[in-house]
């Protein structure tokens, strides 16, 4: 959906970051809202488009979703997100300091970085919320392949303007001012010739161009 329709809003909601205030959230047949927050997070892997890192080395970043993991898990982790092929380049490697709010990686290293760090904590429910949306296409590729490896085995919620990295998901749902006004696969909403249409040619004609 367009910016405004409501997209990560649903994720806030989720998260119960605000809790709704008419109708109910369920995650396998409890309402969120009975549920104990830190259980609730604890079920839920979030990838925003901004990667919230700490000015930490690169190993203690990828270890905070698991304090325990081992250096195995670790470089493991980050061999699966793509990270590890940049890591390995720089001086320290795992023991680079990556500055306050990583900011001596670029966008598409830190990305990486979050999600080394969800590959470690193997949760049931990944939320990717505009993840690749501020990355060039090279950073996107290599992200892409770390999201079709992260995504295996699990109920993956993600939000995106950009409809390519949506078109392979098994359910796409348009929103629209707050709204739900289609839902099916790629092929079934091209069919409708609807919103999600019109999007899609808007995007694939502006970049043909």
């Amino acid at each position: 959906g367009h910016s405004g329709a409501g997209k990560s809003t649903i994720t806030k909601l989720l998260l119960r970051f605000v809790d709704v205030s008419s109708g109910e959230i369920e995650v396998a047949g409890q309402d969120v809202r009975a549920v104990v927050q830190d259980d609730l997070r604890k079920a839920i892997s979030y990838v925003p488009q901004e990667p919230m890192l700490f000015h930490r080395t690169i190993k203690e970043n990828i270890a905070y979703g698991k304090p325990e993991a081992t250096e195995k898990e670790i470089i493991e982790a980050a061999k699966k997100a793509h990270a590890d092929e940049f890591i390995s380049t720089l001086q320290n490697g795992y023991n680079t300091l990556v500055g306050e709010r990583g900011v001596k990686l670029s966008g598409g290293e830190r990305q990486r970085v979050a999600i080394a760090r969800v590959m470690l904590t193997h949760t049931p429910i990944l939320i990717l919320d505009e993840a690749t949306s501020s990355l060039d296409s090279i950073s996107e590729s290599y992200i892409q392949e770390a999201f079709g490896e992260l995504m295996k085995g699990k109920t993956t919620l993600v939000i995106a303007h950009r409809l390519s990295t949506v078109q392979r998901m098994d359910r796409i749902i348009v929103l629209d001012k707050g709204q739900i006004v289609e839902e099916g696969t790629h092929k079934e909403l091209l069919k409708k010739d609807g919103l999600y249409s019109d999007l899609w040619n808007h995007q694939t004609g502006e970049f043909l161009e």
